[in-house]
């Protein structure tokens, strides 16, 4: 069961100041740089990056950049501007093959072990979602992609959780989908300014109470007033030589946020100074942080460095900016119909939305490369 019946819409508090379209510059933009602040630190202890760089404040390599979690919410961002609340599996299951399985592999460097595994499938002629059974389908791949459903459901946590199951559902299972829906029901909330208490609230609201994310979330945030070092401790297993695993990579993104309670700077370098799988934790607390505070609260320096992406990855997502996908994004839930998206009926992993109009609680139960838009 989740941890809680209902998840309610999260209206903006009064004197709000930041507004939306900063919240979703800020929330991608956040991802990218805390995915290139934290790239250099992946797969590495606390005290190996302390003796190598002291404590990381700031860039370290010397052309930084987004890796595959850049690039993917790229990909999951476009395709979900394209379709908006309507996203089925099919669609995410079209776009995986034109934009990715049935290319030439080319460059395809630095996806993990449930891309491999997906593609693996699609390629076999596997169907979702039996193409996301693999080795590794509890990973965060999800997870690193799933900001762009919190953007677009801002306000709305359940449904991001919606749309993030749909998204997963080609490359995720389990805890690999837990992980996604709780960062875009986190970023939903905070979209609308909600209070870091109030974000990971909503994280937990949307996964099941028994899960492994669940726990992990909850150990992590508890321990989040501690610090750094306490929040690490909680939640990351000893010797485990994984460090993708969606609960734990999840938990530390949440545990770093709480603890800086939502400031950004804070927060993306206490997720990348703890190591492990550090360029998505740091994706996942930016993004959390980015939509908290807004594109403002970024600083300077780290925003500049973030140009096109690459294609160093995704060789398609190469030329796309995660400002161009954050006002694709914008537009397109403005545009959307009020109630675009609730009486659809909830898939495996999805919440269900309540059959009232707008403005009613959400009960949760257990690409086309768009045109550019001036920043």
């Amino acid at each position: 069961m989740a941890s809680t019946a209902c998840i309610p819409p999260v209206p903006a508090p009064p004197g709000d100041a930041v507004g939306l379209r900063d919240r979703a510059r800020g929330a991608l933009l956040g991802l990218a740089v805390g995915d290139a602040l934290g790239a250099p630190a992946e797969n590495m202890k606390p005290s190996e990056i302390r003796a190598r760089w002291g404590r990381i404040t700031g860039y370290v390599a010397d052309r930084p950049a987004g890796t595959d979690d850049t690039e993917y919410a790229i990909f999951s961002g476009l395709l979900l501007a394209r379709h908006g609340a309507g996203l089925t599996q099919a669609h995410v299951e079209t776009a995986w093959h034109e934009w990715i399985a049935d290319r030439e592999e080319g460059p395809f460097r630095g996806a993990g072990f449930s891309e491999r595994g997906t593609l693996e499938n699609l390629r076999r002629g596997l169907a979702a979602p039996i193409s996301a059974q693999h080795r590794h389908a509890w990973s965060d791949g999800l997870a690193m992609r799933a900001a762009p459903h919190g953007v677009f459901a801002a306000g709305r946590p359940a449904e991001a959780a919606r749309l993030a199951a749909i998204d997963g559902s080609v490359s995720h299972e389990g805890e690999g989908i837990y992980g996604g829906q709780a960062v875009a029901a986190g970023v939903a909330a905070a979209m609308a300014g909600a209070s870091t208490v109030a974000v990971a609230a909503s994280a937990l609201a949307v996964v099941p109470d028994d899960s492994w994310t669940a726990r992990c979330l909850r150990r992590a945030l508890t321990a989040a007033h501690r610090g750094e070092r306490a929040v690490r401790s909680a939640v990351v297993i000893g010797g485990y030589p994984w460090t993708d695993l969606a609960p734990e990579a999840v938990a530390l993104a949440f545990g770093a946020y709480a603890a800086a309670d939502g400031d950004f700077t804070d927060s993306v370098l206490t997720a990348v100074n703890m190591g492990r799988d550090a360029d998505t934790t740091a994706a996942v607390a930016g993004a959390l942080a980015g939509a908290t505070r807004g594109v403002h609260a970024i600083p300077a320096d780290w925003a500049t460095a973030i140009a096109p992406a690459r294609g160093t990855c995704l060789p398609t997502m190469a030329g796309h900016h995660v400002l161009e996908v954050a006002d694709l994004l914008t537009r397109a839930a403005r545009e959307a119909p009020p109630d675009a998206g609730r009486e659809r009926q909830p898939g495996k992993h999805s919440p269900a939305p309540h059959p009232s109009g707008p403005g009613a609680a959400l009960c949760v139960p257990g690409i086309h490369a768009a045109a550019r838009v001036e920043p």
